[in-house]
C-alpha cells in the first residue's frame, strides 16, 4: 500500500470528512558559476507529502518529508480542529479531473542527465560570455525533475511528471569609468530548445555595450522594456491585481475596471497553461482542476482573474484551474495549501521588431534588466524599480550611447495605457523563483526617470 493509500485509509477509519494527500519526488541538478568557472554541482533527491484535512468545514494542513509520520501527524491535526473556525463556504475537494501529458513538458534525457551533462552545458554557457573586456562571469544552470500525485477522498487520483530547464549568465567588466554586467538567460521544458551559447553570447553582448555608461538626466521618456524586464514587471507588479481574492477584496488597482479598457487595444495579456515549453505549462492544476488558457487582458479590455477553489468557494464561484503549490527554483512542491497564481503569463507578440521600435524613439531608452521591482501602492497601482544595466541612451531612432543607473517610480494603470509598440521578440522567462512569463519587448511612453 503507497504512502496516499496509507494516509487516506488513516484519515477515513479516524472519521475525517475530507483528505487530500500529495507525494512530490524531486531531483534537482545545479551548477554554481563563481569567478569565471564552476565551483560547485549538485544533485539532491527529495521526497515529501502534504496533507489537507477538513473536517466540520475546519481545514488543517500537514507537510512532512517521512512518510513513517504521517498517521501520527494526522491524528495530532485531528486534534487541533477544535480550536480552529469553520470555513463554512466549503463545498468539497474535486472529485474528477484527468491530468494528460502535454507535449514538450516532460524530457526524459533531463531527467537522466548526469552532473558531468550538467556541467558541459554550464562550460559552454561561460566559454561564449568569455571576453578580454569581461572580469567576472557568474551564473547557474537548473535543471529539475518532478513526479508529482495527488489522490483524495472523493476518488481523484492523479499522476504528473515534468522536466525543467534555466540557466543565467551575469557578465561584470571594470574596464571604463564603473563597472558594468549583462544578463544571459534561458529556460524550457526540455533539452533540445535550450541554447546555453546564448545565454552567454546574450550577457557578453549587454555587458561590453553597456562599457563606459553616461548620465541619464532625469526627465520623461519613451522606454522600451526588453522581455526580461518585462517579466519583472509582470510578475511583481501585474500579476496581483488579476488573483481573484485580491479583486474582490478591492485591493487590485483594477477592481473597478471589469470589462473595461485598462490598457491599449494592441496590449493582451493571456494566462497560457497549455503554451509549448512554458515553465508554467501543465494540463491540471495542483488541485486536480482542469487548466484552461484565458485572457486576463483582451485587446486592452480586462476580461478574467486567476483562482483557486478556497477562493473560488468563499465568493461561490468555480476555480479557474489556478490553484498551485509552487516549487524552488522551478516546478511543483508538496505544500499542502495551494495559492493562487497563474501559469504562464504570456503577452501576445506584436508587429514591431525591436530596431524598428528603437527607430521610431525620439527620446528615450531601451532597459534591459530591472531590479528592486515592487509595489509602492498596490491599491493604486504605484510601482517602482531599479534598471543597474543593460540601458541604452535613445535619440531621433539612435542608440547614441550605454546609460548609468536610473529609478523608474510609476504606475502599472498608466503604463498600460501608454504602450504604444509591443515586439515580435517573444521568449520565456523566468526570474529566481518568481512567475514564469513568455513575453516580447514593450514600448511605453511619458515614463518618469530618475537618475541616481
Amino acid at each position: 500500500m503507497s504512502a496516499l493509500e496509507k494516509a487516506l485509509n488513516h484519515s477515513k477509519n479516524i472519521g475525517i470528512d475530507e483528505c487530500e494527500v500529495v507525494v512530490l519526488k524531486k531531483k534537482i541538478t545545479t551548477v554554481r558559476i563563481t569567478d569565471s568557472k564552476i565551483t560547485e554541482t549538485k544533485q539532491n533527491f527529495d521526497e515529501s507529502y502534504g496533507i489537507r484535512l477538513i473536517h466540520n468545514k475546519k481545514i488543517a494542513s500537514i507537510q512532512t518529508t517521512n512518510q513513517h509520520e504521517i498517521k501520527d501527524a494526522i491524528n495530532d491535526s485531528l486534534n487541533t480542529l477544535s480550536n480552529l473556525k469553520p470555513k463554512k463556504f466549503w463545498k468539497g475537494l474535486p472529485y474528477k479531473g484527468k491530468s494528460r501529458q502535454l507535449e514538450g513538458t516532460y524530457d526524459e534525457k533531463l531527467e537522466e542527465i548526469s552532473g558531468s551533462h550538467a556541467m558541459d552545458i554550464a562550460e559552454s554557457m561561460i566559454n561564449t560570455a568569455n571576453n578580454d573586456k569581461v572580469n567576472t562571469i557568474t551564473g547557474s544552470l537548473n535543471i529539475v525533475t518532478d513526479s508529482f500525485e495527488l489522490e483524495n477522498s472523493s476518488g481523484l487520483r492523479l499522476k504528473e511528471k515534468a522536466t525543467y530547464i534555466s540557466g543565467i549568465i551575469n557578465a561584470e567588466s571594470e574596464l571604463g569609468t564603473l563597472p558594468v554586467s549583462g544578463i544571459g538567460h534561458d529556460c524550457c521544458r526540455t533539452l533540445s530548445h535550450f541554447l546555453p551559447e546564448k545565454i552567454g553570447s546574450d550577457a557578453k553582448k549587454m555587458c561590453l555595450e553597456s562599457i563606459n555608461p553616461k548620465k541619464i538626466d532625469s526627465d520623461v521618456y519613451s522606454v522600451i522594456f526588453e522581455p526580461y524586464s518585462v517579466g519583472e514587471i509582470l510578475a511583481f507588479v501585474v500579476a496581483p491585481n488579476f488573483n481573484f481574492k485580491t479583486f474582490v477584496e478591492k485591493k487590485s488597482c483594477f477592481s473597478s475596471n471589469f470589462e473595461k479598457e485598462i490598457a491599449t487595444e494592441q496590449f493582451s495579456l493571456i494566462d497560457d497553461p497549455h503554451t509549448a515549453q512554458g515553465i508554467g505549462t501543465k494540463s491540471i492544476d495542483d488541485e486536480g482542476i482542469e487548466t484552461k488558457k484565458q485572457s486576463l487582458i483582451d485587446n486592452g479590455i480586462f476580461k478574467n482573474t486567476f483562482s483557486n477553489l478556497f477562493d473560488s468557494y468563499k465568493e461561490e464561484t468555480e476555480s479557474s484551474g489556478n490553484g498551485l503549490r509552487a516549487g524552488s527554483p522551478m516546478g511543483k512542491s508538496s505544500e499542502p495549501i495551494p495559492v493562487s497564481a497563474p501559469h504562464n503569463l504570456k503577452i501576445n507578440s506584436g508587429k514591431s521588431s525591436q530596431e524598428d521600435m528603437i527607430k521610431d524613439t525620439k527620446h528615450g531608452l531601451l532597459v534591459g534588466r530591472l531590479w528592486y521591482t515592487y509595489a509602492v501602492n498596490p491599491i493604486k497601482g504605484d510601482f517602482s524599480c531599479t534598471a543597474r544595466s543593460g540601458i541604452k541612451i535613445i535619440e531621433n531612432g539612435e542608440i547614441k550611447s550605454p546609460g548609468k543607473s536610473v529609478r523608474i517610480i510609476h504606475n502599472i494603470a498608466t503604463m498600460l495605457k501608454n504602450i504604444t509598440e509591443v515586439g515580435s521578440n517573444q521568449r520565456n522567462v523566468i526570474q529566481w523563483a518568481s512567475l514564469p512569463s513568455i513575453t516580447p519587448s514593450i514600448k511605453a511612453e511619458n515614463i518618469s526617470v530618475k537618475s541616481i
